[in-house]
């Protein structure tokens, strides 16, 4: 499964559990952290948790695990870590205390439609 196959699937997961303003960063060129952070929020303990099942659910569908799974109990911020991208699931009040997408702003956002486009030849595995 290539990376954009992967971010196409997360954001299709988060999306269909109606996740808040989902941002996809690129942060490959600034980080060795990952290549990408997804970061979504929910209104809910229930929302966020659905999100990270249908996350995780998904990829599984194809052979994809998590490395690492960080906040599940408390749903207040879940962390998946999928080595390439790391996928950061809040309520949304810790969302914005966070603000990780400030943190972040030397990354890149990538525009969803460009995950539907054919793959780079950057996009291996």
């Amino acid at each position: 499964m290539t990376i954009t196959e992967k971010l196409k699937t997360i954001y299709n997961a988060l999306d269909d559990k109606k996740a808040i303003d989902i941002k996809i960063i690129d942060i490959k060129d600034i980080s060795v952290l990952a290549d990408y952070l997804v970061i979504a929020g929910g209104s809910n303990k229930s929302q966020v948790q659905a999100m990270v099942d249908s996350v995780e659910e998904e990829l599984a569908n194809d052979k994809v695990y998590t490395n690492h799974v960080e906040g599940y109990s408390s749903a207040n911020w879940i962390l998946l870590d999928y080595s390439d991208i790391i996928v950061h699931v809040f309520n949304q009040e810790d969302r914005l205390f966070y603000d990780l997408e400030r943190l972040w702003q030397d990354g890149n956002v990538v525009d969803v439609c460009l995950l539907y486009t054919s793959p780079s030849p950057r996009d291996r595995g």
